[in-house]
């Protein structure tokens, strides 16, 4: 194969690179957990401190993972790093789940939850059925507007990132900026409303409705619950990982873009959620109901009528930065796979004008419009999310095994704060691990049984002609 069309090439600057992790991690869970959070822990102060201790546990990921990718920066990161700590199998394993199940189920979640906050912004004018179809079991698989515009945004994204990366960067750059400026607008609105009351600071949810949320009674099983809610509104503080043979300079912009893209996220998070209740005292937020959120019950309070469509924008704004950079990302796994020869050799091509896989990218498009169509992407999703957090963990753990393999090799950074630092976040991580299994034991079975299917995968592949010739 010649290399020429199977090189990715470096054009990814830091600005880019920062803006391809904030983008992603700045999702809804901003605007839709600071009231389960809230419910769990009953004070704004342990409301804060869940932020707080996420957004630290984010970071220590982040740190280790800084060392990692500036030592190894090559394309799929996290794929590269399973395979050279844990071996080939490992290394398919991980890519045949994060590519199969976990991201492209995540951004077919993406682009529908695009469509339904486009429905909310035209007051529902997507919700026609063209045909519906109930299969054995009772699942409906159905197609109307809504799926329209999911499969759209998915085409939309894909023909974007199949520019050259730096156009690819330059779009998640200008989607940040719009979030970040979403977020300070939200929480600067909520700081100076006249209304607002410092005191409420002090109070505690007394009654609050909590509709939806199970754990209200506060305690370390409360502040476990909301740690979760915190973690998931963290999540994808690794993105640019899969891009890590992209980016220019990696072993200073690696390091920079994923320590300075979780503090950039922290520091919106504990701001825009100190002034929610300066707005909205605790049992207030408690009484937001589920189908809302706190953000949006702030925004009505300081625009009235306008707060819906200005919500809804703001989902749009989100679910499309994520999705953009959802795909960007993901679209490097099949790619790197087929660079080791363990999928079809066609999708280790790259445009010989963008240097972008163009191939592995419409492959992935293809899966995630299926994944749309099919509804099954959120079950798909909680049956993987014992896998991400295993992955993290197995990921993290690598740190140990090169520095004790490799101890010569060159750290372009090393981990701040190690062994510590590596230590506490597999600490915590396992402990997500036990609970996960302890509350889902069927969902994370089935996970199990979805990522040791790529077992008898990989050693068919290895089989082929093709592999059996090298």
């Amino acid at each position: 194969m010649n290399t020429q069309h199977t090189q990715l090439i470096r054009g990814l600057g830091l600005i880019a690179a920062i803006s391809v992790n904030v983008v992603n991690i700045i999702g809804t869970g901003i605007f839709l957990k600071a009231r389960v959070i809230t419910c769990n822990v009953g004070t704004p102060g342990k409301a804060l401190l869940a932020w707080v201790v996420a957004g630290l546990l984010a970071m220590a990921g982040a740190l280790t993972y800084a060392e990692l990718m500036a030592m190894k920066p090559r394309a799929a990161g996290e794929y590269g790093i399973m395979r050279d700590a844990y071996g080939r199998p490992m290394g398919f394993i991980y890519g045949w789940t994060q590519f199969l199940i976990a991201r492209t189920a995540s951004a077919a979640a993406l682009a529908v939850g695009f469509a339904i906050f486009l429905n909310d912004l035209v007051g529902g004018a997507l919700r026609h059925t063209y045909f519906q179809y109930t299969l054995p079991g009772g699942h409906v698989l159905s197609f109307g507007r809504l799926q329209v515009v999911a499969l759209s945004a998915i085409i939309v994204t894909t023909i974007i990132n199949c520019a050259a990366v730096r156009v690819s960067g330059g779009v998640a750059s200008v989607l940040t900026g719009l979030k970040v400026l979403l977020l300070l607008g939200v929480g600067l609105g909520a700081f100076f409303y006249s209304g607002g009351e410092w005191g409420n600071l002090a109070l505690q949810n007394a009654g609050g409705t909590c509709e939806g949320v199970p754990i209200t009674t506060g305690g370390m099983a409360g502040f476990a619950a909301a740690m979760l809610g915190a973690l998931w509104a963290y999540d994808g503080w690794n993105n640019v990982t899969f891009l890590a043979g992209e980016v220019k300079n990696p072993g200073r912009n690696l390091p920079f873009a994923l320590i300075g893209g979780g503090l950039i996220v922290m520091g919106l998070y504990l701001f825009v959620n100190l002034n929610y209740y300066h707005v909205l005292t605790p049992t207030q937020v408690a009484d937001v109901p589920a189908s809302s959120s706190v953000a949006a019950e702030v925004v009505r309070r300081l625009l009235g009528s306008l707060a819906v469509t200005l919500m809804a924008a703001a989902m749009m704004i989100s679910s499309f930065g994520a999705l953009h950079a959802s795909i960007l990302g993901t679209a490097r796994i099949p790619y790197a796979l087929a660079k080791d020869g363990l999928t079809f050799k066609a999708l280790a091509q790259v445009s010989p004008r963008t240097h972008v896989p163009v191939r592995s990218l419409l492959v992935q498009g293809v899966w995630a419009c299926a994944l749309a169509l099919s509804g099954s992407f959120d079950m798909l999703t909680d049956y993987a999310i014992f896998a991400l957090t295993l992955f993290y963990a197995l990921v993290a753990g690598s740190i140990f095994i090169f520095r004790r393999r490799e101890p010569d090799a060159v750290r372009p950074y090393r981990t701040w704060g190690y062994p510590v630092v590596p230590v506490v976040f597999l600490t915590v991580t396992g402990w997500l691990i036990f609970e996960t299994i302890r509350n889902n034991p069927e969902r994370t079975g089935i996970g199990l049984f979805l990522i040791l299917l790529g077992l008898p995968v990989y050693w068919f592949l290895l089989r082929r002609p093709e592999q059996s010739n090298k």
